[in-house]
């Protein structure tokens, strides 16, 4: 009969020359999702359409989002590296990504002024169409929630909104566009206040243009 051995969640999606006995130190301490993720092969993920991604953010089923599991154990592997080098991925992003200097101080109201935002990719994209692009807004002032329940406040949805309208609707049509803020328990940078801009399509200069030709870290890090 054939062997039964199940591969370690570890060994999922590694050449076998890769294969470790001991679990690497940066999958060790996984939550149960995020292990389930890396222990399924890429073959068997499905990547979201636009239509569904615009479904997930209107729903607010942002757990939804995932990474391709090859990818999740590289942005594991490249988060743990930063946490040991900067002291937190946080510290990371306002060095390298950033370049704000700490404590950060918004010079005005709510995007009144452009050196209180910076959009980047998103270093690490989730599991989407290869047309879906999605940028991070970063701000210097805060997005200001409901104490209640943690949600965006109305004026500051409306900010963002009016923020996106000018911004990205105004060189994207409308229905390309689509924005969110993570809730607190899906946010990996606590730190710096931001939210999350996705289009489908959109012209490449136009992206160049708005990011400042900034290029994602997962299309450069060597792991």
């Amino acid at each position: 009969m054939g062997s039964l051995d199940v591969v370690p969640y570890w060994q999922v999606n590694c050449p076998p020359h890769e294969w470790t006995v001991e679990c690497p130190p940066f999958l060790a301490s996984l939550n149960e999702k995020d292990r389930r993720i890396v222990g399924t092969p890429d073959s068997a993920f499905q990547v979201l359409t636009w239509e569904e991604v615009c479904t997930i953010i209107q729903e607010n089923r942002l757990e939804a989002f995932q990474r391709i599991p090859s990818e999740l154990r590289r942005y594991k592997a490249f988060t743990f590296k930063l946490a040991k080098q900067y002291g937190s991925i946080a510290s990371f992003i306002l060095q390298e990504r950033l370049r704000w200097e700490a404590p950060i101080q918004a010079r005005g109201r709510p995007f009144q002024y452009a050196d209180d935002i910076k959009i980047l990719w998103n270093d690490w994209p989730y599991g989407l169409d290869k047309k879906v692009v999605h940028l991070v807004v970063w701000t210097k002032f805060e997005l200001k929630a409901n104490q209640v329940n943690g949600d965006l406040t109305e004026e500051a949805r409306a900010e963002i909104d009016a923020f996106v309208t000018k911004t990205f609707r105004s060189r994207v049509p409308a229905e390309n566009v689509m924005w969110f803020k993570n809730w607190a328990a899906l946010k990996s940078i606590h730190a710096v206040e931001h939210f999350h801009v996705m289009m489908y399509d959109p012209d490449p200069e136009f992206i160049r243009e708005v990011t400042n030709g900034d290029v994602p870290q997962c299309a450069k890090a060597d792991l």
